[in-house]
């Protein structure tokens, strides 16, 4: 009869709210504070969702990039080359370059090549992209390093190498990439190899070698043919590795084999109607120079605009990283929302930065969830203060049912705002067992105590 009675002594302790406290909402006035409890609903949901706030947003050094630099710098106009004219010989010197034979055609630096499948619609194409149409800005560009890249596949190196070498080294790294090798390398655009054609010419300009050679006729063609009106003094000048030779137009109509000299790369046609060959090869010296002048300009410019980049992007990176050690010593203010009652982790959840939470987010990222053992799913609260200083000590308490699992597509919805208080309430056995648990080691020294007298 002893034991009956202390456990009803005990539930009666625990129903009565005497050994164990725990809180919970109650709708009304009480202590001073009005509380109105809400239903969360589909309607009441957009009516909470009214309230004013604009989420704080993320500093503009995590939206803003390093930028493209001020531009590259040039050096200015560079003067004209100076030629005088002396008195016209008598017959024109015949100065025959050497014979050339650079061989098979290697892929350099800004040619453009395809990667051409047997038939449209292969694994190729399907699953890589490697099928570039016929448009050669479609295809790939060899890049200053010498490779191209390839999705999936990565750079691999080409300059320097025939077609057919190209072709060799594509197909090992498609093969290392388990993709189909059913492929021909085309070249599209042929821009590292070329011959300049100025002077009394149509149209001066670039002649591009190609896979097959490029002989003195065609690259004239090329610059729309030779334009000089007087034929007896002019002459077809060729400028290669430092040296300078000469073929007097009227040999060059009349001896055919001259029409069939081989140009090759870096070579420089000028069809002159001056007859100096001295100081035409000062004025080749001269633009080769200043060429050279210019690519080291662009260069250091180049280089100059690399570092700018750089320095800006190592700024940014800074303060991102000071801004982070700022907000892990909690130097930053922030928005919050503080999670209490039956959840996995009582806390304060700070809200995001430039868009909205919800009681959703709040409960499975910020808590952690709602423990099904001790946690009342019936009962949870979005408790939140009104902002009118008239009603100092309002609260409404927006109330979700989770009983109905259906209601949680409500949390996702629902918006927190800096803060609110989320409760979860416990469950009424979890009431009953924490007060068993608080109730039972004085009971049993009790009991200790009365049976040892």
């Amino acid at each position: 009869m002893r034991k009956i009675g202390l456990l009803c002594l005990i539930a009666a302790l625990a129903g009565c709210g005497t050994a164990y406290q725990s809180p919970k909402v109650r709708d009304g006035v009480a202590d001073g504070t009005r509380v109105r409890v809400v239903p969360v609903t589909a309607e009441t949901t957009l009516l909470a969702n009214r309230s004013r706030y604009r989420p704080k947003a993320l500093p503009a050094i995590f939206s803003t990039g390093a930028g493209t630099g001020g531009g590259l710098r040039t050096g200015g106009p560079v003067p004209e080359p100076v030629i005088d004219r002396a008195s016209r010989p008598g017959t024109l010197e015949t100065r025959l370059p050497p014979q050339a034979n650079p061989g098979p055609y290697t892929i350099g630096v800004g040619d453009v090549v395809l990667l051409a499948t047997p038939r449209a619609g292969d694994t190729v194409e399907e699953l890589t992209g490697l099928l570039a149409a016929q448009n050669a800005r479609q295809g790939y560009t060899v890049q200053d390093d010498g490779s191209i890249n390839i999705p999936g596949v990565g750079r691999v190196r080409i300059a320097g190498m025939t077609v057919e070498s190209a072709e060799d080294v594509l197909f090992q790294r498609l093969v290392e990439a388990q993709i189909d090798p059913t492929f021909s390398l085309e070249i599209a655009e042929f821009n590292s190899q070329k011959v300049s054609v100025g002077g009394a010419v149509s149209n001066p300009g670039v002649a591009p070698i190609r896979l097959t050679p490029l002989y003195l006729d065609q690259a004239l063609a090329t610059a729309g043919g030779i334009s000089a009106a007087d034929q007896d003094y002019t002459s077809i000048r060729i400028y290669r590795d430092g040296a300078l030779y000469q073929i007097p137009l009227k040999e060059f109509y009349a001896r055919s084999g001259l029409k069939r000299v081989r140009l090759v790369d870096g070579d420089s046609v000028f069809v002159d109607t001056e007859y100096e060959l001295g100081e035409a090869q000062a004025y080749f010296e001269q633009q080769i120079t200043l060429a050279g002048f210019r690519s080291q300009q662009r260069r250091d410019a180049l280089s100059e605009l690399s570092t700018e980049i750089a320095i800006r992007r190592d700024a940014l990176n800074e303060a991102r990283q000071n801004y982070r050690a700022q907000v892990e010593f909690d130097a930053v203010e922030r928005d919050y929302v503080y999670l209490t009652g039956e959840v996995q982790k009582q806390a304060r959840f700070p809200l995001p930065l430039g868009r909205q939470a919800s009681l959703a987010d709040a409960l499975f990222e910020g808590a952690g969830g709602i423990p099904l053992e001790t946690g009342n799913v019936r009962e949870i609260y979005v408790l939140r203060a009104s902002p009118d200083p008239r009603e100092f000590g309002a609260v409404t308490a927006w109330h979700l049912d989770g009983r109905n699992a259906a209601n949680f597509t409500l949390a996702a919805r629902f918006e927190l705002r800096p803060n609110d208080v989320v409760f979860v309430a416990e469950q009424p056995v979890t009431r009953w067992g924490r007060a068993v648990r608080q109730i039972t080691p004085s009971l049993i020294t009790t009991g200790a105590r009365a049976a040892a007298n």
